[in-house]
């Protein structure tokens, strides 16, 4: 017996017609990703470019901190670091010295920017990346264990602490630790330092070195922690709580599976997208640091060059840590992105 074909497709080319559409969904999707954050970054560097140039006054004077007094000496200031050029030439110049990696010189410390920033990242990635999985992980228990036990004194405590801690200025919070655990008021002993990367008297040996900076970063760490659980535990709880009325969960008790099981295998899944989002764009901000926590316990980070910079002004130690800091950014949020469709092929139509 034939089988009729309408249209000239078989049933077996119908059966693969969705697997070809998806391919091609998510090859649109990420394509069209791809470009919107070219786009983003092309307009980053363009900002980056124009933000320290548009300030009112002299460039060479206000770099110069006053020591350029003749106009000779400001002829030669700009003639060095190409002030000089025409606007759009200075510009070109910049776009081929940031993708050579070519940042400029430090006017401060006399050092190629590019070398400060990478000196400078390792403190913040330890200090900020160590808390933001800490919190993440910390947090997303949390909004699990808050929406699964809703209203029980768990997630009644938890929330209302969280949303405290949140609500506090972090560098107000880092002076209160300090004063408790670092100074040791009355007869509450010092536990911790009160702030910097390394001790005078540490040993030389590489587990020695490694000891000192975790008890250095211990406080810090602990203070960004407190600081951002209700981000992750907060978004973690409302994903959760959309889940809970869903039929899927009821089918899925009916089949005969333990609590833990359901709210494991099928509600914690599917409530993870939004706090996935979420994470990956936290992350881009750890490149960033922290600046208050860094300049309240004095963590040699990307944070405190920036402060330090804008207290000169060192003109090209900010742009290059805006750079640095806005690019990171934008790699998280194409990351996120990414993630995301695969995660959930909604999201690419």
């Amino acid at each position: 017996m034939s089988v009729a074909v309408v249209g000239g497709e078989t049933p077996a080319a119908e059966a693969s017609a969705p697997r070809t559409t998806g391919r091609k969904s998510y090859g649109r999707y990420v394509t069209g990703k791809f470009l919107g954050s070219l786009g983003s970054l092309l307009f980053m560097l363009v900002v980056n470019f124009f933000l320290f140039r548009v300030l009112p006054g002299d460039p060479a004077r206000v770099l110069g901190r006053g020591r350029l007094s003749t106009p000779e000496q400001v002829a030669e200031y700009n003639k060095t670091h190409g002030l000089d050029q025409p606007l759009v030439q200075q510009f070109f110049t910049f776009l081929k010295n940031t993708f050579t990696g070519d940042l400029g010189i430090s006017i401060k410390y006399n050092l190629p920017v590019s070398e400060m920033i990478l000196d400078r990242m390792w403190p913040t990635l330890l200090l900020v990346g160590t808390s933001t999985l800490l919190s993440t992980m910390i947090g997303i228990w949390m909004g699990i264990n808050q929406a699964w036990k809703r209203n029980s004194f768990f997630d009644r405590s938890t929330t209302g602490g969280a949303l405290v801690l949140y609500s506090m200025p972090e560098w107000w919070l880092g002076l209160v630790l300090i004063a408790v655990l670092a100074v040791g008021p009355g007869p509450i002993p010092s536990l911790f330092p009160t702030g910097g990367l390394h001790s005078t008297d540490a040993g030389s040996g590489a587990i020695a070195q490694g000891l000192d900076v975790a008890w250095h970063l211990a406080l810090p760490v602990f203070t960004l922690t407190l600081a951002y659980l209700a981000e992750y535990s907060l978004i973690m709880r409302a994903s959760v709580l959309d889940e809970v009325g869903e039929d899927y969960l009821t089918t899925a008790r009916a089949k005969g599976l333990r609590d833990i099981q359901v709210r494991n295998r099928h509600a914690v899944r599917n409530a993870l997208l939004p706090a996935t989002t979420v994470v990956a764009l936290n992350l881009g901000f750890v490149v960033s640091g922290a600046i208050t926590i860094e300049k309240v316990f004095s963590i040699p980070g990307l944070g405190l060059l920036a402060n330090d910079a804008l207290e000169g002004p060192d003109f090209w130690v900010l742009q290059g840590t805006f750079l640095v800091a806005s690019g990171a950014v934008i790699f998280a949020n194409l990351a996120a992105n990414l993630l995301y469709g695969l995660l959930d092929p909604r999201v690419r139509t």
